[in-house]
């Protein structure tokens, strides 16, 4: 068959891109090497259950066009997120808060939190931060720092905080008032029934190959000869070092090992949908508890626990790690993908970024209104 687009890849980005440019009566054939559609948002039924297989995903938006737009293909529902943090013996609200803070110091009042904090950071005479560790202790001082930021930081990099740029972080949010809700954003939910069935929606009747690779689908094409599929344009949301065989080298990510665990007879194992743990030597950084995404009263629970790991070939690529070096490379490897014909490249791993779902959605229907415009006034 002749198709306008192949499109690598059945993610949120290459689904919103493949909805709309076939609304607008262009053919799309679309193809993934996992077995699944969805990406990293996928999720399935387990003992009626969604369980989100690739982390935590948490819908939220301050964009009413992008909400408006995932607003047709799922109902969400009112989930806040508010996560909790485990240190040692301890327990506090995320994001930092007037409730972190009062169970920390024994406090009540903003302005005993925000003294404590000051005195806190005059004592270190930090005036430029050398590295991740000065960073964020001039921000928020030693107690938040040591309890709620080193540890966890580190198993996330792989590093100690010390060896980490100062730049990877350029703010960290204090919030002077007793709200748990993690996102400022005025949308937000879980769809009801997961994300794999928005997907589904999104890619309705365009056809599907899984399980193939980019260049395991090329090889097969050309085998079929004059039977073979043909397409005017890709769309390759896969690693674009990968795309040109890493010519200039490997781009760095960090990736996540998943350990799930199905606890029968159990209504309620943590009593939060995520419960960070900030200590170094927990090995995990979070346990998921997947029913409280969408407020389930199921006698079963299903937990997730993840484990950061360091990203080799072959492994699933989940964080890029945008520091310096990265990027740079990375522009290298855009100057070769701007002479590529009629190839797009998009998304976290197309475009070496990380986005959150309402990002992914927006630079998606950038990227297919201005291939549509291009298209048309070309014709």
């Amino acid at each position: 068959m002749k198709f306008d687009y192949l499109i690598v890849g059945a993610g949120l980005f290459g689904a919103v891109f493949a909805n709309e440019v076939q609304r607008r009566g262009k053919s799309c054939l679309i193809i993934d090497r996992r077995k699944h559609i969805a990406g990293n948002i996928y999720t399935e039924e387990e003992k009626g259950i969604q369980v989100h297989k690739y982390g935590a995903h948490i819908f939220h938006t301050s964009d009413k066009r992008v909400w408006d737009y995932i607003s047709q293909f799922a109902e969400f529902n009112h989930y806040i997120n508010s996560p909790v943090a485990v240190y040692g013996d301890e327990l506090y609200n995320l994001p930092f808060n007037m409730n972190t803070f009062s169970k920390m110091w024994n406090i009540k009042t903003p302005a005993e939190a925000k003294a404590i904090i000051a005195s806190q950071i005059a004592d270190l005479h930090i005036t430029e931060p050398k590295n991740l560790e000065e960073q964020a202790l001039s921000l928020v001082g030693r107690d938040v720092y040591e309890k709620l930021i080193k540890g966890y930081t580190e198993k996330q990099w792989g590093r100690d905080c010390k060896d980490l740029p100062a730049f990877i972080i350029k703010r960290l949010p204090l919030r002077f008032v007793y709200d748990n809700n993690y996102f400022n954003d005025p949308y937000q939910g879980i769809p009801k029934g997961g994300y794999t069935a928005i997907v589904e929606k999104m890619i309705g009747n365009i056809p599907v190959q899984l399980g193939i690779s980019y260049r395991d689908f090329l090889a097969e094409n050309a085998a079929k000869g004059e039977a073979a599929d043909s397409f005017d344009k890709v769309l390759y949301t896969g690693m674009i070092d990968e795309y040109f065989d890493y010519c200039l080298g490997e781009l760095q990510y960090r990736s996540v090992r998943f350990e799930e665990e199905v606890l029968e007879d159990c209504e309620n194992y943590q009593g939060n949908a995520v419960v960070n743990y900030t200590e170094r030597n927990v090995p995990y950084t979070r346990i998921i508890e997947h029913k409280h995404f969408e407020f389930g009263k199921q006698k079963d629970t299903v937990i997730t626990r993840e484990y950061p790991a360091t990203w080799k070939r072959g492994d699933e690529p989940y964080y890029p790690i945008n520091d310096e070096t990265n990027n740079a490379l990375y522009e290298r490897y855009l100057e070769l993908a701007k002479k590529e014909q009629n190839v797009l490249f998009g998304g976290r791993l197309g475009q070496y970024r990380y986005y959150d779902m309402d990002k992914v959605i927006l630079a998606a229907l950038t990227m297919a209104e201005e291939e549509l415009k291009n298209v048309f006034q070309n014709n």
